[in-house]
């Protein structure tokens, strides 16, 4: 049984989350606090498994409460946030502090809708009770790496122009993975083939997301507007309305965003990304898979293994959710695995073994 305490200053959002955590019999709502300062009490003598908690709140804002939590008492935290531009950067920061997922507030919507959303947030919950917990984030000052002004982590790397202009880079990733992205992008010098990745996330979150990353690292990283050339130093995020994938055309390759169903519940989904890289790319192409819940990437990984592409997916040890690089791994899509803080050597050393043939 998992013990959830709900953290929101609105009433009906703490009735909400209440009703929609306790149809399900392994999950039980222990307490409900209107703020944190109720909530820092009803964690000592409650002793939740996981917490939900709003990001803006009275007398304590959530994040300054989730930092200090995350220092005294680390546990499991699922994010409920905004969809505004002010919520999702919130909602980053929040995960660079260490909480493991986020959900945003409902909407208006039909019952059908509703419904999905209640899957949604439960299905969150359970990942984070089972998810490994990363360490406090260091914060940019004291981890400049991959920060323009910092330098890329790796030594300077000289590839060759081939290299560069004639393969791409295909990440995939869902909880946990904004950090991880964070990580791998920051491990790579600009000299690198152009990056197309996908990261399970709304779309009022992927613009921002896309800006603390090109901030960060030395890639120049953009949300996907389709129709950009894919270019060596260059990160293209999708948006999170629409696939992501890749073509070739007389140009040179080339972004598209297709606005079709989900798959895999997804869209943007990693699995319609890699088929496109392997259908276009072949072994011109490097996969990546990062930490996630479900299985969306490993049967597009698998058809770009197939294809001649070599790819690595993160290890248990390092993933706040070992799902999505296991089920690549079990069906023999990984070339290899490797913890978080390996991948982007992984990848350069690829790339100059390829340089090399």
């Amino acid at each position: 049984m998992i013990k959830v305490l709900i953290v929101d200053d609105s009433a009906v959002m703490r009735s909400l989350l209440t009703e929609i955590l306790s149809a399900t019999s392994d999950i039980r709502v222990v307490g409900a606090a209107p703020d944190p300062i109720a909530a820092r009490e009803m964690i000592k003598t409650l002793n939740p498994d996981v917490l939900t908690l709003d990001v803006e709140m009275p007398h304590v804002n959530g994040l300054e409460f989730l930092g200090r939590l995350m220092r005294l008492r680390p546990m499991p935290v699922v994010m409920v946030s905004s969809s505004t531009e002010r919520g999702s950067e919130s909602t980053l920061q929040a995960l660079e502090l260490g909480a493991v997922d986020y959900v945003s507030k409902p909407r208006a919507e039909s019952p059908a809708q509703l419904q999905h959303y209640a899957e949604e947030v439960r299905d969150k919950v359970r990942a984070a009770y089972s998810a490994h917990l990363r360490p406090l984030a260091r914060t940019l000052a004291a981890n400049p790496l991959g920060a323009r002004a910092g330098g890329p982590l790796l030594p300077p790397t000289v590839l060759s122009q081939r290299i560069q202009e004639r393969h791409v880079i295909a990440i995939g990733a869902s909880t946990g993975g904004t950090e991880a992205l964070r990580e791998v992008l920051c491990s790579l010098p600009r000299e690198v083939p152009g990056v197309v990745m996908v990261q399970h996330m709304p779309e009022t979150f992927t613009g921002s997301f896309a800006r603390r990353l090109d901030s960060l690292s030395a890639l120049t990283v953009v949300e996907s507007k389709g129709g950009e050339r894919i270019l060596p130093g260059h990160a293209y995020l999708a948006p999170g309305h629409s696939h992501l994938r890749v073509r070739r055309t007389p140009a040179g390759l080339m972004t598209e965003l297709m606005a079709t169903a989900p798959v895999n519940r997804h869209r943007p989904s990693v699995d319609v990304l890699f088929d496109s890289v392997a259908e276009q790319m072949g072994a011109a192409a490097l996969g990546v898979i990062l930490t996630g819940m479900g299985k969306d990437g490993a049967r597009g990984m698998l058809a770009m293994r197939q294809a001649g592409a070599w790819n690595v997916g993160q290890d248990k040890d390092s993933c706040v959710v070992y799902g999505m690089p296991r089920e690549a791994a079990e069906i023999g899509a990984l070339d290899e695995v490797a913890s978080l803080s390996e991948i982007g050597n992984r990848i350069m050393n690829r790339l100059r073994t390829l340089d090399r043939s």
